[in-house]
């Protein structure tokens, strides 16, 4: 990370566009629609760790906030085929979150990295990690012994994950980021000030009063609804699992800069 070039923004809209992060992305939009059925319907699957209570019970109502938070069509009657992620808005909200990175920066603040992508988001949270330590950020280190939902909670590259027969996961689930902080308050030790993560980890984290940042794809609409209420702080629309981690790279780059903060490693 540390030679990669500072794209301009003109020049990482053309790039997400182009590895498909954003613009036409693989998610079909019968996908998406399902999502945010099931999620107005009340599966806590799809609430990614928030209490969303009975306020959106209509799915419609879901597909709104999509659409102007992440750039799905917002056409109740496109129902099938490619749907979109916004680029512009991607980048809107790399610089809300680099706002929030350089404020944890300032304050040497604690700050807990998370992801329920390993496959894809990974080195994301990996360099973002490192630069805030370089910056004086304490990362905090999670607690030995956790487990959840028949997984270990484990943290490599300062990124906590699940991890299950030796194999990193792929998870939605709320109960890790419960886990360690539960494990947290058991030893006595502060919560983060900060959580940077995605999926039920983000979720969770910014549901339980803690400061949350994370990223989220346009078929998982509950971070969107989270920073749409207030409980997560920022929610970065992408793709999360391209083709290549690498693509990643250049938005990395640009959301470090953005934050006043030099990638390293």
């Amino acid at each position: 990370m540390g030679a990669m070039p500072i794209p301009s923004r003109a020049a990482l809209v053309d790039h997400l566009v182009r590895s498909r992060i954003a613009g036409d992305v693989a998610t079909p939009r019968e996908n998406n629609l399902s999502h945010y059925r099931k999620l107005a319907n009340g599966d806590r699957h799809y609430w990614l760790g928030l209490e969303l209570g009975d306020r959106w019970t209509d799915e419609q109502d879901v597909l709104a906030v999509m659409a102007e938070r992440c750039g799905v069509v917002d056409d109740a009657e496109f129902r099938y085929g490619q749907d979109t992620i916004d680029p512009e808005l991607t980048v809107d909200a790399l610089e809300r979150m680099a706002a929030r990175l350089r404020k944890a920066a300032a304050g040497k603040e604690r700050v807990l990295f998370a992801t329920g992508h390993p496959g894809g988001l990974l080195d994301v949270h990996r360099a973002t990690a490192a630069a805030l330590r370089a910056a004086g950020c304490e990362i905090v280190v999670i607690p030995e012994g956790l487990t959840a939902d028949e997984g270990m909670v484990f943290q490599f590259a300062d990124v906590a994950m699940l991890e299950r027969g030796a194999t990193l996961w792929h998870t939605h689930s709320p109960e890790p980021m419960n886990a360690i902080l539960d494990g947290l308050e058991r030893e006595g030790r502060p919560l983060p000030d900060l959580v940077v993560a995605d999926h039920g980890w983000a979720g969770r984290a910014g549901q339980r009063g803690i400061d949350s940042v994370g990223y989220a794809d346009c078929n998982d609409p509950a971070l969107f609804i989270g920073e749409a209420e207030g409980t997560v702080q920022v929610t970065v629309p992408l793709d999360d699992h391209v083709t290549s981690p690498r693509f990643y790279d250049p938005m990395t780059a640009y959301l470090l800069d953005a934050a006043g903060l030099t990638a390293t490693g």
